[in-house]
């Protein structure tokens, strides 16, 4: 007994946080202002600095996952329960049941878009603001890259949500 997930539309939302980057951080946006109060930014380091930035944003929507489609919890619930080897079990059964009655229930860009903000408020911007504190950063610092973060997080949420 499993839950249907769609991996190729996890991968995917991995390239929300390049692609609303790409914007945010533009020049024209607010890249001169983060540019000029971080040293990453260098034309030398553009490939690696992508290549990272991807690889981590593969396991934020693996994480998102987990957050935004609320009926992957349930199998928590029995996991480890030896019923659940036999598909023929009470407990699969009413698994099965279950999943075919609720499994789409929230399963909407606006429900995982809420979820996606939730985790941006509460891990996205503290961690944010945390660190770039350490940094001796400014408030207009945190706030950009909070914001940048909290808005990938919803984009991200609500796919995964919708189409995963």
């Amino acid at each position: 007994m499993h839950y249907p997930i769609n991996w190729l539309i996890v991968f995917s939302t991995a390239l929300v946080p390049l692609l609303v980057g790409s914007v945010w951080f533009h020049p024209k946006v607010f890249g001169n202002a983060l540019q000029t109060s971080n040293v990453l930014y260098s034309k030398k380091n553009a490939v690696l600095l992508l290549f990272v930035s991807l690889i981590l944003s593969l396991f934020i929507s693996i994480s998102l996952l987990f957050s935004v489609v609320h009926q992957l919890h349930i199998f928590s619930v029995v996991m480890g329960n030896p019923d659940m080897q036999n598909p023929s079990s009470e407990l699969s059964l009413m698994l099965q049941s279950f999943i075919e009655k609720y499994g789409t229930n929230f399963r909407t860009f606006k429900h995982g878009a809420l979820h996606g903000t939730i985790v941006g408020f509460s891990l996205a911007l503290p961690i944010t603001a945390i660190n770039a504190m350490l940094e001796k950063k400014s408030f207009k610092h945190i706030a950009l890259v909070a914001a940048f973060w909290i808005i990938c997080f919803c984009l991200m949420g609500g796919i995964i949500c919708q189409f995963a």
